[in-house]
């Protein structure tokens, strides 16, 4: 049997070559190690120690990964995130994740096994956005395994993950939306374009709207809340960053639009009666409550592109067209990026650097016009 090192605990060699340690626990209980060298199964017991005297629990020495992520995502996600945040977690966890790596020892994970994975995830035809989040998951809950010395390392840290593509941006030419608006001026939901192109409001923003958010005589609304479907049913959430809380003023054809959905409003609660949910909402279905996202795609906002002869496009983009209005017709872009709610002006020049090209020819005109009457 091989010298022990001070504060190493029992280490010793085995018959098969493999080397082992232990230390005796409060309870007078061992705690086992393993590793193929003797300073691998020395680290493991330093950890081991330190987390003995942190007051923390050992976990198995041969818990698999996904019994950690589905313990992690039960017992310390869940109090640190959203609800809808956690229902995304839960469900990249549990179909793509654990499935992959899952029956691999935790201590055993290796940055390998996370490259494998990825591959193996985006062969199935996952985008690299979506397992570039699956990454960003994996390494917050092994960061949380380092800190509670159940790994020696991240091995996440080790590993990049895929680069996702740009989604290209569709926004709407200026006549586009005036034919837009045309075409909704009939539509229940008129008030929620207008708004949405000249606003630039998220749709989770829009859909928990609520009246007590709008002064129409002011001509201003504040994004105080969003709402958002979950498992658990529909949650209303404040949004996430500071800058997403905001006064954004409104235009004078939003506020004509939004006091005629006032009255079409009144009177689907009066047909509706008894039946209707108060709660305040801005656009409601037809008995009060909040829209699905899918419905609004299906049912609206398609046919409304459809009826209006423009290409099919993403309710996202609205949010794009109006952002790309307003820095076409002179805004500030720092104006852009506090009505549409971006944490720094980079962001905004970030995702609309497709304009620069136009504001800089625009620059070089004001110039020449500058100089010439000089």
């Amino acid at each position: 049997m091989a010298k022990r090192g001070n504060a190493e605990g029992s280490i010793y060699k085995r018959t098969d070559g493999r080397w082992a340690g232990a230390i005796t626990l409060v309870d007078g209980k061992r705690k086992s190690v393993y590793g193929t060298t003797r300073s691998q199964v020395a680290q493991k017991l330093a950890a081991a120690q330190r987390t003995v005297h942190d007051g923390l629990p050992l976990a198995p020495e041969r818990e698999a990964t996904g019994h950690y992520l589905t313990r992690w995502l039960n017992d310390e996600a869940r109090r640190t995130i959203r609800q809808t945040t956690w229902d995304g977690y839960e469900r990249l966890l549990r179909l793509h994740v654990i499935p992959e790596i899952g029956k691999t020892r935790l201590a055993r994970l290796s940055p390998q096994d996370l490259s494998g994975c990825y591959e193996r995830l985006l062969t199935k035809g996952l985008s690299p956005r979506y397992v570039q989040m699956a990454h960003a998951v994996i390494h917050r809950a092994l960061r949380q395994a380092e800190r509670w010395n159940l790994i020696g390392r991240n091995p996440a840290d080790l590993v990049d993950a895929p680069r996702p593509l740009r989604a290209e941006i569709q926004p709407l030419l200026p006549d586009q939306i005036t034919h837009l608006l045309e075409a909704a001026r009939s539509d229940r939901l008129e008030a929620l374009y207008v708004l949405a192109l000249t606003t630039g409001l998220r749709q989770g923003e829009l859909l928990g709207l609520r009246w007590a958010d709008i002064d129409i005589d002011a001509r201003r609304l504040t994004v105080r809340q969003q709402v958002q479907r979950t498992r658990a049913g529909w949650v209303f959430t404040e949004p996430k960053t500071t800058k997403s809380r905001r006064n954004v003023v409104l235009p004078a054809v939003a506020t004509d639009a939004l006091a005629r959905h006032r009255v079409r409003q009144i009177e689907e609660q009066l047909r509706a009666g008894a039946s209707w949910q108060s709660l305040d909402l801005v656009f409601t279905s037809r008995l009060g409550g909040p829209i699905e996202k899918q419905n609004l795609a299906r049912r609206s906002f398609q046919p409304l592109l459809a009826g209006a002869g423009l290409p099919k496009i993403r309710f996202h983009d609205l949010r794009h067209s109006a952002a790309t209005l307003l820095l076409t017709q002179g805004v500030h872009p720092k104006v852009v990026q506090e009505r549409l709610g971006h944490a720094n002006i980079s962001v905004t020049m970030d995702i609309y650097s497709h304009v620069l090209p136009t504001l800089q020819q625009d620059a070089a005109d004001r110039l020449d016009r500058f100089f010439a009457a000089v």
